[in-house]
C-alpha cells in the first residue's frame, strides 16, 4: 500500500510538477519549497559578517540601530523578485517560514544577533491583513525565531493608519507616509529587551525608521533589524 501511494505521488508529479518559485524549476525529489541550485546560489549578502553594511548605514544619524541585515540583494526581474512574489501574492507563506530558517542561521553566527529576545515583524494595517490574509513579515519572523531561539511578538507593534502604497515615492515622501502610522501597545513588555525588528524588502529604510523611532520611545530597548533582501 505504502508503495502504491509512492506511484501515486510520481505519477501526479509528473502531471503537475511543483515548481521552485524562484526560477520555475521543476522540484525534484528531496526538493523542498526551492531548489537547490537557488537555496545556494540566490545573491546572498553576507551582511551578518559586516557590521557597517549598506543596510545599517541606512539608519546612521536616524535612529539608533545595535546590528542591521538583509538576507539577499534584490533586483528587479531577479530570481529573488520572483521568490518574494510567490511569497506575499500567491499566498507561499511556508516561504517565509524557510527563509527565516535560513537566516536565522547565519544569525546565529554572529554574536549581536544571538543576544535578541524578541523578534517583532512590521504590521500591516488590519485592512490589509485581512486582504492578503497573513503578514508576510509575521512568516519570516517564525522562521527567524526557530534558530535565534527567540519568542515572535506580533501584537504589541501596531499600525494604526492604513498608508498608501510605497512602491513610486521618493525617500522624503515615504517617510512623510510613515509619519504617525504606528504605536506599541504594551511598552511595559518591551523594557531592557534586545528586539529585532523585521520586514520583507528594505528600500529606503522609511518603515522601519518610522517604526524603529516607535520602539526606541521604549526605556532601555536595544534594536536590531533584519529583512530577507534589499533593493539596490
Amino acid at each position: 500500500m505504502k508503495l502504491l501511494r509512492g506511484y501515486l505521488a510520481d505519477f501526479v508529479s509528473l502531471l503537475f510538477p511543483e515548481l521552485c518559485p524562484a526560477c520555475q524549476a521543476s522540484l525534484v525529489a528531496n526538493e523542498r519549497i526551492i531548489c537547490s541550485d537557488c537555496r545556494y546560489n540566490l545573491p546572498f549578502t553576507n551582511f551578518h559578517l559586516q557590521a557597517d553594511n549598506i543596510v545599517a548605514q541606512q539608519f546612521y544619524g536616524k535612529i539608533n540601530v545595535t546590528a542591521a541585515y538583509a538576507l539577499y540583494y534584490f533586483t528587479k526581474g531577479g530570481k529573488v523578485q520572483n521568490l518574494m512574489h510567490h511569497f506575499k501574492y500567491k499566498g507561499m507563506q511556508q516561504i517565509g517560514t524557510l527563509l527565516g530558517n535560513i537566516a536565522g542561521l547565519q544569525l546565529t553566527e554572529s554574536p549581536v544577533f544571538n543576544t535578541v529576545e524578541l523578534i517583532i515583524p512590521v504590521p500591516l494595517h488590519k485592512s490589509r491583513l485581512k486582504e492578503r490574509g497573513y503578514n508576510q513579515s509575521t512568516c519570516f519572523a517564525q522562521g527567524l525565531a526557530q534558530k535565534l531561539n527567540a519568542a515572535v511578538e506580533d501584537d504589541n507593534l501596531q499600525r494604526r493608519v492604513a498608508t498608501e502604497t510605497q512602491t513610486h515615492k521618493s525617500r522624503f515622501a515615504r517617510f512623510e507616509n510613515m509619519q504617525d502610522v504606528f504605536m506599541v501597545k504594551h511598552p511595559e513588555r518591551l523594557m531592557n529587551k534586545h528586539i529585532l525588528l523585521v520586514d520583507d524588502i528594505v528600500t529606503t529604510g522609511s518603515t522601519l525608521e518610522a517604526c524603529g523611532m516607535e520602539l526606541l520611545k521604549i526605556p532601555g530597548l536595544t534594536l536590531s533589524i533584519a529583512t530577507i533582501a534589499y533593493a539596490q
